[in-house]
C-alpha cells in the first residue's frame, strides 16, 4: 500500500482533507501529515478540524513517499511561500509520482513550476493562475493527466477526486 505525503497548514479546507484521507486510509494507504513541524496542531478553516501533524518539511524526503496529496483552503497559498514546500512538492511531479491537488491545491504547483503543458483543474479564482502556468484548464470535476496528477475544483468534486486517486493509487 502507498505511502502518501499531505502537506496541510491552518486554514485548511476541512472536508477537502477529511474526505480523501478516509478514503486512502480506508483502502490501506498511509497518510502522513506534513508541515513546518511535528508536533504541530493544524485547523480547518469552516469547521475548525483538528489534525496533528505527524512529520516536520525538515523531517522528510519526497523518496521516502509514493504519493502527494495536497488539500486546498488556504493552506496551499501559505505553505508555497515557503521554498522547503515547493522544493517538496517539484520532486514528486518530476518523478512521476502520484499527486492529488484538490481546489487551491494547485498553487504549490503553480509555485513550483509543474504545470506546464498538463491538464488540470483547480478552483475557479485560481484558474487564470493555472493558466498562466501552463496549464490546460478543463472546468470538469475531476482531470487526471498523464496517470499521474489528479486534480479537483471544490468539495462538491471530492467523489470523483477520490475515485481517480484510489485508481491510480491501485496502478502503482
Amino acid at each position: 500500500m502507498a505511502k502518501i505525503a499531505t502537506l496541510i497548514t491552518n486554514m485548511f479546507e476541512d472536508s477537502e482533507y477529511m474526505e480523501p484521507a478516509k478514503a486512502y486510509k480506508d483502502a490501506g494507504h498511509e497518510i502522513v501529515t506534513i508541515e513546518k513541524q511535528a508536533g504541530n496542531e493544524v485547523t480547518g478553516m469552516k469547521k475548525g478540524t483538528k489534525v496533528k501533524i505527524d512529520k516536520g518539511i525538515d523531517e522528510v524526503m519526497a523518496d521516502d513517499f509514493d504519493a502527494l496529496f495536497i488539500p486546498g483552503g488556504f493552506s496551499p497559498d501559505q505553505l508555497r511561500a515557503d521554498e522547503r514546500f515547493v522544493k517538496f512538492t517539484k520532486k514528486f511531479m518530476d518523478a512521476k509520482k502520484p499527486v492529488f491537488a484538490i481546489c487551491h491545491g494547485p498553487q504549490l504547483l503553480i509555485t513550483a513550476k509543474t504545470l506546464e503543458g498538463r491538464d488540470a483543474t483547480g478552483y475557479t479564482s485560481i484558474r487564470v493562475d493555472m493558466e498562466y502556468a501552463g496549464a490546460k484548464y478543463a472546468d470538469k470535476e475531476v482531470v487526471v493527466c498523464q496517470d499521474q496528477l489528479v486534480t479537483s475544483r471544490t468539495p462538491d468534486d471530492i467523489p470523483a477526486f477520490n475515485r481517480e486517486s484510489l485508481k491510480l493509487l491501485n496502478r502503482n
